[in-house]
């Protein structure tokens, strides 16, 4: 039971990357559904940032570190302030 819970996570948070890479979703649409769905708010902020098109791991973390962001941090984690920040940060408002 647990393995086939666990793959379902992994399986829901790579279709999530994939929706983020190809621009069919948002930032700020992932920050709304991660407060109701439990698997998308332990994904780590830093694979999510990584994700989005255009920023690679060197700019995901540079940003992270000038946010005041931890690279272990996850979306459920994040306060209002920095999730405003990362929202203006990468151009979504």
């Amino acid at each position: 039971m647990a393995l086939v819970k666990a793959a379902e996570a992994r399986r829901k948070r790579a279709e999530l990357k994939e929706k983020l890479k190809m621009g069919s979703t948002s930032l700020r649409e992932l920050f709304t559904t991660a407060e109701q769905d439990e698997t998308i708010g332990k994904m780590k902020v830093l694979a999510v940032l990584e994700s989005l098109p255009g920023v690679g791991k060197v700019t995901a973390r540079r940003r992270m570190e000038e946010i005041g962001i931890s690279e272990t941090r996850r979306i459920r984690g994040l306060g209002n302030q920095q999730r405003q920040a990362l929202l203006e940060s990468f151009g979504t408002s």
